[in-house]
């Protein structure tokens, strides 16, 4: 082990940990995609990355630098477009999807629309883009935020895409698939995932050096918490040499 590390390589380990070998996951620019390629070379060398314009089962030997980039494609299975990956994940066929967002509630519902008024906002965001459509399509979302009360809010200014919306029993009578939805929560603070009657978001495991303190302060709502309340363990030795050597030897993102 190593305590010399930075906290987004914490954070693409976390994220690449929560991956299992022999699925399918939607990988969104940035952090999931340097998640997903160390999983490949840790754990999961059968996980089949997709991305969102049509790149699908890619080795990501190299680093793409966006969800279009033609390293997506790279010795993949496939290449399709967006309306088939959506529809692949309309299917059910895909297990894992990666999600960002400006705010997200205790029931996993995320905003990347809007901060303040829909009509004269504060300020602007991106949109939803896929979000929506992974958000309902995919049976397990990770969110990857930074961890903070502002974002962390226990009212959306917009809901863009839909978590367990507002608890048991919503997110089915809304139309989308039972037993889908909300998975994990990672963060630069620790890792959250959700009650299985609550549907509330639920404290797992802190980052090194982070008490349980700390993320109830940082959060604007109140959490459920595990039985037991786990650590995360730090990057390892083998993953951090892939990450700065293999995977991102430019250091654009670590």
């Amino acid at each position: 082990m190593t305590t010399t590390y930075k906290s987004n390589e914490l954070l693409i380990c976390i994220a690449s940990r929560q991956m299992e070998d022999g699925t399918s996951a939607f990988i969104g620019t940035g952090i999931p995609m340097l998640a997903a390629a160390l999983a490949k070379r840790m754990h999961a060398p059968n996980l089949v990355p997709l991305f969102e314009f049509g790149g699908c089962g890619g080795t990501l030997e190299h680093l793409p630098l966006g969800v279009g980039d033609s390293k997506t494609f790279y010795k993949a299975f496939a290449a399709l477009g967006i309306c088939d990956l959506m529809e692949t994940a309309q299917r059910g066929m895909v297990d894992y999807g990666f999600l960002g967002g400006a705010q997200i509630d205790m029931y996993g519902n995320l905003n990347t629309t809007v901060i303040g008024p829909h009509d004269t906002p504060k300020v602007r965001l991106p949109g939803s883009g896929g979000a929506n459509d992974i958000g309902s399509s995919c049976w397990k979302t990770i969110a990857i935020m930074k961890h903070d009360a502002r974002k962390f809010t226990p009212k959306l200014d917009f809901l863009t895409t839909a978590g367990y919306l507002t608890g048991p029993g919503a997110r089915e009578n809304a139309g989308l698939s039972r037993g889908s939805g909300p998975y994990r929560v990672v963060t630069d603070l620790c890792l959250m995932g959700y009650h299985p009657e609550s549907k509330r978001m639920m404290l797992l495991a802190t980052n090194p050096g982070v008490t349980v303190d700390q993320v109830v302060k940082a959060t604007g709502f109140p959490l459920e918490m595990a039985p037991e309340i786990g650590q995360n363990e730090p990057p390892t030795e083998k993953e951090l040499h892939l990450l700065r050597n293999e995977i991102d030897p430019h250091h654009l993102y670590v």
